[in-house]
């Protein structure tokens, strides 16, 4: 129990509350641990919106299909983050969207309806809560308008620097790390991943970027004067 407050003190929703509170508070809310082996299903598109989950260890994607079978990756959440909140707020009564455990992980799930309505024990801690709650959703609608900039560029070659670009900005070093193997950034930019691979050796041997797996680096002068 103590490995999981101390995950729980990372996260963002049980920001201000303290660590004496967390044990009745995970009771009011329901909450459960859940392990799930990679590639396994969290959550499925069309179930009903009854969790809201917190990664205590590996990660999750969140992902989008359409009829043809076609993946889109909305986000990708890791320890100490949180998933599904939205559906929470909108009360929506569907999920519309599946997620996956994109390595070994182990969730805790807490029931939506528990985090947005005020118990009937009136806990103090729970308009804190909601409190963090909202300033998580804004912050993630921010995080969503930037997708919406990134895939809405012409060419996969705008994608891609638009994206490691803000990535370098996040990290404020023109070294860093993303959270995607190419195939995962290919259906997070909504590109083909064989153009998207040879776009990428082209900007590597332009010398506008060096990289190995998933670690880049930004070398050409313009992506240095963006981060200043």
């Amino acid at each position: 129990m103590e490995e999981i407050f101390e995950i729980l003190s990372q996260c963002p929703l049980f920001s201000g509350i303290s660590r004496e509170d967390l044990s009745g508070m995970l009771q009011c809310l329901g909450a459960r641990s859940v392990s799930y082996e990679k590639g396994r299903t969290v959550f499925l598109e069309g179930d009903p919106a009854l969790w809201v989950g917190v990664v205590l260890t590996g990660e999750v994607q969140i992902l989008r299909e359409d009829l043809d079978g076609n993946r889109s990756i909305l986000a990708a959440a890791g320890p100490g983050q949180l998933f599904g909140e939205v559906f929470a707020c909108a009360q929506l009564n569907r999920l519309p969207v599946t997620v996956i455990a994109s390595a070994d992980s182990r969730i805790l799930q807490l029931a939506c309806r528990r985090i947005i309505e005020t118990c009937s024990q009136s806990c103090i801690f729970h308009s804190q809560l909601i409190h963090n709650l909202l300033k998580i959703v804004a912050r993630k609608n921010l995080m969503l308008n930037q997708k919406i900039d990134f895939i809405s560029r012409r060419t996969t070659r705008e994608k891609l620097m638009a994206y490691l670009t803000a990535q370098a900005k996040a990290a404020d070093s023109r070294i860093f790390s993303i959270p995607y193997n190419r195939q995962e950034l290919a259906d997070y930019l909504g590109v083909e991943r064989s153009a998207m691979s040879a776009e990428l050796g082209k900007l590597k041997k332009e010398g506008t970027i060096d990289f190995h797996r998933n670690h880049f680096t930004l070398k050409d002068k313009t992506a240095k004067e963006d981060l200043k």
